[in-house]
């Protein structure tokens, strides 16, 4: 089986897929900005050309199946991919259907969602969880520990802010135990980072801007504190108990609902960005409590769908064979 992407040309994918592996074909498109103005028409204008940009590269790749996952980007190729006739589907990430998947699912025959969503329950819509890279997966805790330079026994305090970082989870880590309590290991991402080190004066305070061995971060971690966008489906996976604070700002509170499903489950406690300042108390608290942790990760691992990939892959090859 060959697999290859398509996309924008932007710096992400472009070093990502190739990185991975495989092949990318790229064609123009952006977002739609808010406001009124040149860049607006030239979105615009990019969104109507896509679709054929999209008919081109089908032509030539020939794919059996198309899989959107989401976004502007994957909106103009499952148009594309429904005008030729090529069964697609596409992937949902959060606990709300964005509305690129919206304007989309008409177009596929399959959605396959990370959460249930109300209304989104006859046969084309299939929950299977979010993947997650094998590689973070069963990771070992006392390898991680030595690897990130943490203490061999004790709690360990994960802070995870997403791949760009989260500035209000990264500022309330420093400033709660930059100088004392629990280890800790800090992922703040790039663009936080140099104004953060100066400030941990600790030896078992590790902050890194980003690793290649986030399954190994996940192991090490008796809690952690983190947004709640795709990265609460690793830590369940991990069973790692949980603080989720929601970014107060995501398109529809889809964060605030990803994270409510873990509460709900007994794996996390979620906490608004606007009394962060309670999660150095709770953090604490549960650090302290062995037996409530215990209960967390159990949950976790009970809400936890490891396999989602391998789910959708056997949909895919379905839909390409003509059996779905």
């Amino acid at each position: 089986m060959t697999v290859t992407f398509a996309g924008s040309p932007g710096p992400v994918e472009s070093r990502l897929v190739p990185e991975a592996g495989f092949e990318l074909d790229t064609f123009p498109i952006s977002g739609f900005p808010r406001r009124i103005g040149l860049d607006l028409v030239r979105a615009v204008f990019r969104a109507l050309r896509a679709p054929f940009a999209c008919s081109r590269i089908l032509g030539r790749r020939r794919p059996d199946v198309v899989l959107g996952a989401g976004g502007y980007v994957a909106g103009p190729m499952v148009l594309a991919a429904r005008l030729r006739r090529i069964p697609t589907a596409l992937t949902e990430a959060d606990a709300h259907l964005g509305l690129a998947n919206r304007l989309a699912a008409p177009f596929a025959r399959r959605v396959f969602l990370s959460y249930s969503i109300a209304g989104r329950d006859d046969a084309k819509y299939v929950v299977t969880g979010r993947p997650i890279p094998s590689a973070h997966l069963n990771a070992d805790r006392i390898a991680g520990r030595a690897r990130f330079g943490l203490p061999a026994d004790g709690p360990v305090l994960a802070v995870f802010g997403g791949l760009a970082g989260a500035q209000a989870l990264n500022e309330f880590a420093v400033e709660a135990f930059g100088e004392s309590g629990p280890a800790v290991l800090h992922v703040s991402g790039e663009r936080d980072y140099e104004a953060l080190r100066a400030r941990v004066t600790r030896p078992d305070y590790v902050l890194v801007p980003t690793t290649d061995h986030f399954g190994e971060a996940l192991a090490v971690a008796d809690l952690a504190i983190s947004r709640a966008g795709g990265t609460v489906w690793e830590l369940a996976a991990a069973g790692t108990p949980s603080i989720l604070v929601p970014y107060p700002y995501a398109t529809a509170g889809h964060q605030s609902l990803n994270a409510l499903h873990f509460e709900r489950g007994g794996g996390a406690v979620v906490i608004d960005q606007s009394d962060l300042s309670r999660a150095q108390e709770l953090a604490v608290e549960l650090l302290a409590d062995s037996a409530r942790l215990r209960g967390m990760r159990e949950a976790m691992r009970t809400l936890a769908r490891p396999h989602a990939a391998d789910a959708i892959a056997d949909e895919l090859v379905g839909l390409a064979q003509g059996r779905a």
